[in-house]
């Protein structure tokens, strides 16, 4: 769960937050930190939250197959329909933002 994120870019972006993972029993099992850049066709500055649910225990190994939910399709979603491992889950969206990119995103386990 990352409770804020900030996003900015013109041309060249990044975005930054900090979060906690919690485990299947609702535990505490780390804090991380979230880091993104982009480059593209892109202007705007933003903040949002992002909850990611890994749904199998290899998906603690994050790769490229992650899906992004909309609002209007999490509202539809079953536990058959689920198919992937890892799920985002952005809401609560301020600010604006827009733009064609690429971006690469990295989660960071902070030491306490």
């Amino acid at each position: 769960m990352f409770p804020d994120i900030a996003k900015a870019g013109f041309l060249v972006g990044a975005q930054g937050g900090d979060g906690v993972m919690f485990g299947p029993d609702g535990k505490v099992m780390g804090y991380y930190n979230a880091t993104a850049l982009s480059y593209g066709l892109q202007a705007g500055a933003q903040s949002f939250h992002q909850a990611i649910f890994m749904m199998t225990p290899g998906a603690l190994n994050l790769g490229p197959s992650v899906v992004v939910i909309d609002e209007g399709k999490a509202k539809s979603m079953t536990t058959t329909t689920l198919q992937s491992d890892v799920y985002a889950f952005i809401y609560g969206q301020e600010g604006l933002m827009a733009g064609l990119g690429v971006q690469g995103l990295k989660i960071t386990k902070i030491k306490p």
